[in-house]
């Protein structure tokens, strides 16, 4: 029987990363039951479903086994027909060679609900962000896409007299595409530009003409990428100049390319960003503006606590009974007021009670619910609060909403010696993942990390345990040595030297913000 509830969603995820999501995609994302997605898709954009939320990768790899397209279509009728609402999630556009009609004739056929989320195809968007127009009065008065599937299909006579062609999934077959509009007198001195991971921090760019451009990508692996016939490419390096010498071993002192350089001093590193599993990445995305390359390692599970007795007292009690709210993460500030809202209550039951936070980041979660923080203390550490409080803490009584298990005392501890009077109540609760992503260990086992990043003790604890539970002969064990470890502040990295053997960058600033200028500094001498 089918359940009407249900319904599939197609929806394009862009060139794969959060930044290139349409925000009707992520509201969607948001609130989905079950995502069955492509290889094309980040996993930052992952972290933006529920942690319920089943996830189904059904990735066509080029070589590779793949999900069969029948099994595919089974699986969104499967679930939309059970209730859910499931989110087929394609890289680009759904409609852009994304096999989308053989889904919709599925759905149609057992009459189940669907919409079509339109998305940012690479088509479009990797010349656009490789500094190529498809279009210029002159050079390009139309451009054909086209996909490289099957080119004995195409009729080769007439594109080759198309002023400007796209090619989708081309890497494997450049040759034969080359040898194809030669044969069919396109002029060897045609520009061609082949544009790799567009839109990510790997994108890498090669251009050339159709007579050397096999030459100059001679072993180079070109896949996933975009190709580019015609003379606008020759407009590239009209519009950034820079671009064009990109690939150049040594750019000339003091060009315009050098101060490119300067603009994303952390290029070429690569850097491992410890996490929790259910939030995406602030710092990912600080430093990925910085020119590095990321790689992201849940190392915290966030929970609710084991039971929410006792926070739903004390959100009963809270306009008679305190005088000051402490919240010292984000996750505080999440769990409370959802809590605070599932008990029928608002903002509102705070008019009475001044609200204390620890550090930018939770100010910030604050502001969300437009709410201004009453204190913050300078030095972006909950030790700080007991010393520059802003009035006397002698029988102040104090709601400290926190983790379950394994937060640091000595907050509580200075508080109470001050005369505070301090109801502790489980907010949420915080563990380590069951396992290294297979990727973290990959990066790890073939030394392409420069830096890893924690943002707490506790992702320091999880990452160790975690590497702990690996074969011995899993990491040589020195792995370590050469990648720079970078610790948020003092109580973190205590926690690297206790269990890592060291600490390289602490920020002045124990902000993300902080701990991302500090590695640049590192680097930029």
């Amino acid at each position: 029987m089918i359940n009407p509830t249900g319904k599939v969603y197609l929806i394009g995820a862009g060139l794969g990363e959060i930044a290139y999501l349409t925000l009707q995609a992520q509201q969607l994302l948001s609130k989905a039951e079950v995502i069955i997605y492509d290889a094309l898709v980040d996993n930052s954009i992952l972290t933006l479903v529920p942690t319920n939320c089943l996830k189904l990768d059904v990735g066509k790899r080029g070589g590779k086994p793949s999900t069969l397209q029948t099994e595919i279509n089974q699986l969104l009728v499967k679930y939309c027909q059970e209730g859910k609402q499931v989110i087929r999630l394609k890289g680009g556009d759904p409609f852009i060679f994304g096999r989308t009609t053989s889904e919709i004739q599925a759905l149609i056929e057992s009459k189940c609900k669907f919409q079509v989320i339109p998305g940012l195809s690479s088509a479009l968007a990797a010349p656009t962000l490789a500094h190529i127009p498809l279009t210029d009065p002159v050079m390009s008065r139309c451009f054909a896409v086209m996909t490289a599937h099957d080119l004995e299909a195409l009729d080769w006579q007439i594109v080759a007299q198309i002023e400007t062609l796209v090619i989708l999934m081309g890497g494997r077959n450049l040759a034969e595409i080359v040898h194809q509009l030669l044969r069919h007198e396109r002029l060897p001195q045609t520009p061609i530009a082949i544009i790799k991971s567009g839109g990510c921090p790997q994108q890498k760019v090669w251009v050339g003409t159709l007579n050397d451009i096999i030459e100059i990508t001679a072993n180079q692996s070109l896949s996933p990428c975009v190709i580019v016939v015609g003379e606008v490419v020759r407009l590239r390096d009209f519009i950034d100049p820079d671009q064009y010498s990109w690939q150049q071993d040594q750019p000339p002192k003091n060009s315009i390319l050098n101060q490119h350089i300067m603009s994303q001093p952390l290029l070429g590193k690569t850097i491992l960003v410890t996490r929790s599993a259910e939030q995406s990445s602030l710092q990912s995305e600080l430093l990925k503006e910085q020119g590095a390359t990321i790689i992201e390692m849940p190392a915290l599970v966030i929970t609710p606590p084991s039971s929410w007795e006792s926070l739903d007292q004390a959100i009963v009690q809270l306009e008679n009974s305190f005088d000051w709210l402490i919240l010292t993460s984000s996750n505080g500030v999440e769990h409370f007021f959802n809590r605070l809202i599932a008990l029928g209550k608002d903002t509102r039951s705070l008019s009475q009670i001044k609200i204390a936070v620890v550090g930018k980041k939770t100010a910030a979660s604050l502001q969300e619910r437009c709410l201004k923080p009453d204190f913050i203390p300078p030095d972006f550490i909950a030790d700080s609060i007991v010393e520059h409080f802003p009035e006397s803490l002698a029988g102040k009584r104090i709601l400290f909403p926190r983790v379950e298990t394994g937060g640091r005392e000595i907050l509580v501890q200075e508080l109470t010696a001050k005369g505070a009077i301090i109801t502790e109540v489980a907010a949420y609760e915080s563990g380590c993942p069951e396992r290294i992503l297979p990727e973290v260990l990959e990066a790890l086992q073939t030394q392409k990390i420069d830096i890893i990043t924690f943002a707490s003790s506790k992702t320091v604890k999880n990452f160790d345990q975690l590497i702990k539970t690996l074969p011995k002969e899993s990491l040589l064990t020195n792995y370590l040595d050469g990648i720079c470890i970078a610790s948020i502040g003092p109580q973190t990295s205590k926690s690297c030297i206790n269990l890592l053997g060291r600490v390289d960058i602490e920020p002045q600033e124990y902000t993300l913000e902080g701990l991302t200028q500090a590695i640049i500094n590192q680097y930029v001498k």
